[in-house]
């Protein structure tokens, strides 16, 4: 849920990277930071669980532009992707105004891609949100680890993962290939849908105005 900030004219988006235990968002968000001029981007902060890390942090886009005269800042997330951290995945969850699925392309973890995507469905369901309402936060995929030399197909990581159609992207996070560009889109993504509800909210107090008059 985006949230404003009057006073210093922002408005905050919440960018969560989602997948199963070391599909590489912690890489992705690792890459981005360490790209982004120091004053362009908050402190990394770090959770550290038993296998991976839950990092967040915040930063001003450069070529995004601004929404009704706001500069927008986008906080980008990543949750511990083990089983056993549910709670901490839904507690991440709550008010995300968009999603980064982070796929492992290696054959070994093709299970593990659908039981998170199964995951990510039931926590969002379990915060209280239908599934259509759920279906309108915006998610990009990335599909992680294309440098594997037996890497699943796109098109089966497709089929399983992204029937929808959503942006998709391949990935090698440790090189950085496919990083920016899947953060780009997901930021895209968040605010084409914030700039398509305001379209809607104007056109609604238009039509009331008129019924009224």
């Amino acid at each position: 849920m985006a949230l404003i900030n009057h006073r210093a004219r922002e408005v905050h988006f919440k960018l969560v990277y989602f997948g199963p235990g070391l599909s590489g968002k912690t890489t992705n968000l690792q890459y981005i930071h360490g790209r982004l001029p120091a004053d362009r981007r908050g402190r990394m902060i770090s959770i550290a669980t038993d296998h991976e890390r839950t990092l967040f942090f915040d930063f001003l886009p450069i070529d995004l532009g601004e929404v009704n005269g706001f500069t927008t800042r986008f906080h980008l997330y990543t949750v511990p992707g083990q089983v056993y951290y549910r709670l901490s995945r839904r507690a991440v969850l709550t008010g995300a105004d968009g999603l980064v699925f982070v796929a492992d392309s290696h054959p070994a973890r093709e299970r593990a891609n659908r039981d998170a995507l199964d995951d990510l469905d039931a926590q969002l369901e379990a915060l209280g949100l239908s599934a259509a309402h759920a279906a309108r936060i915006p998610r990009v995929f990335q599909y992680n680890k294309r440098d594997l030399r037996a890497a699943l197909p796109i098109e089966r990581l497709r089929a399983m993962l992204n029937s929808g159609g959503a942006p998709e992207f391949e990935a090698v996070a440790s090189e950085g290939r496919g990083v920016g560009e899947t953060l780009k889109a997901g930021c895209k993504a968040v605010l084409a849908r914030i700039s398509g509800v305001s379209a809607q909210a104007g056109q609604a107090a238009a039509a009331g105005q008129a019924t009224s008059a």
